[in-house]
């Protein structure tokens, strides 16, 4: 399973109803200084949150305060998510991160480690604007059915 999904609806949701879905306006996170302080509420994230990237890496795998074992991150109007972000790399970056932690949470032992598996993806409105990033950059992700 890709760990971006495309879904078609809202009413798609309804296939992730085992998990914490954390929404972010895409309309309102047009920049990544917008993005943080969204997901950062959405997630409950702990008040250390230092809105930066090496910050989001480190709370994205840990979410110990989090009760839910699966957690989905749900970008909304998606075509304006990241819009006004002039530097590519940053989306890239922050696209990465986010592919990476969710494919690491897939290999989480819970008899190793000292944390519970979780479950992470990112969900996304259908947007040509991000399809065609993840292209660029050789993400996998899946289409709406």
């Amino acid at each position: 399973m890709a760990n971006f999904v495309f879904i078609s609806s809202e009413n798609a949701l309804e296939r992730y109803s085992d998990f914490r879905i954390a929404r972010i306006d895409g309309s309102k996170a047009t920049t990544m200084k917008a993005f943080y302080e969204a997901i950062a509420r959405e997630l409950a994230f702990p008040d250390y949150f230092g809105h930066n990237l090496d910050s989001l890496d480190e709370l994205l795998n840990d979410f110990e305060w989090l009760q839910e074992d699966k957690i989905a991150l749900y970008i909304y109007n998606a075509d304006a998510f990241l819009s006004q972000e002039k530097s590519d790399e940053k989306k890239a970056d922050l696209l990465n991160l986010l592919d990476v932690t969710a494919e690491d949470w897939k290999w989480v032992d819970d008899e190793v480690e000292e944390t519970s598996p979780k479950q992470f993806l990112v969900l996304f409105d259908p947007s040509e604007r991000l399809r065609t990033l993840l292209d660029k950059e050789g993400f996998a992700y899946e289409k709406p059915e």
